[in-house]
């Protein structure tokens, strides 16, 4: 069984948590950044490096994916309900708009639904400066509790 940490309620102490939470996982390996983070509201970002690129050379669609999951969860553990620990990703859904070769990806997510048991957040992802759109995500989150 997977120990939940206990996440911090102070908005700039839960960003230094996450963000040394990263390291060494995905989304600190992808070179992810948290640039802001509050109840409602997530915006993180990435360089784009060969580190996103398919094989083809084209951006992964997974890096796109794994920067959109990452802001909805984020975003997430910053409005879970009292007494929640955590959360689980139930569902996720990208449509891809776009690609890029160059420059900085950042997702900004929301939440669309607030509940006691589920969660559901949407996230656009965007290559700037342009603010070129490439992606539109959403994904469902079960809220999880001590047994």
């Amino acid at each position: 069984m997977v120990e939940q940490p206990v996440f911090p309620k102070d908005p700039a102490t839960l960003v230094a948590f996450l963000a040394a939470r990263t390291e060494g996982r995905l989304p600190g390996l992808l070179g992810i950044e948290i640039v802001e983070l509050s109840p409602g509201h997530s915006r993180l970002a990435l360089e784009i490096d060969q580190r996103h690129e398919a094989p083809n050379g084209y951006l992964h669609a997974g890096s796109l994916i794994t920067l959109a999951d990452t802001a909805c969860g984020f975003g997430c553990v910053a409005t879970l309900p009292d007494g929640a620990t955590g959360f689980t990703t139930l569902e996720i859904s990208s449509n891809h708009v776009g690609t890029a070769l160059q420059g900085r990806l950042e997702a900004v997510a929301q939440p669309m639904h607030l509940g006691r048991t589920t969660q559901v957040w949407d996230a656009t992802v965007t290559v700037e400066p342009e603010g070129r759109r490439l992606a539109l995500f959403r994904c469902t989150q079960m809220v999880l509790y001590p047994r």
